[in-house]
């Protein structure tokens, strides 16, 4: 799981639904700070990205149930199965998106 500050985590959403042709997995909100998007096994070992952890899970699959408690799905997993919320968000795609959240935000903070 991809952890993230809420403001970049939820402008990376943005970008990756708008204008990614890769699906978005499910991501988690804590309802304050931070957002969590869930990533391939594997990707904590090469993740490097500023502000931004990579932690191992347990990698048991999902259910509709949040997994750590006191946060929520911003985007849930899809309770029949179907749906693009069920995959994982290929860790390439998020690095791209997080890094263009970063330079808007910035940019967006510059102009105050």
């Amino acid at each position: 799981m991809v952890t993230v500050p809420s403001r970049q985590g939820l402008e990376a959403v943005d970008i990756l639904r708008r204008a990614s042709a890769e699906p978005v997995g499910p991501v988690l909100h804590d309802g304050g700070e931070h957002l969590g998007f869930l990533v391939p096994p594997g990707t904590a070992d090469g993740w490097d990205v500023p502000g931004s952890a990579c932690t191992h899970t347990q990698g048991r699959g999902l259910s509709l149930a949040p997994p750590v408690e006191g946060t929520g799905w911003l985007l849930p997993p899809s309770p029949d199965g179907a749906g693009d919320a069920d995959l994982v968000t290929d860790p390439a795609v998020l690095r791209a998106a997080l890094d263009e959240a970063a330079r808007l935000i910035e940019a967006a903070d510059n102009c105050r």
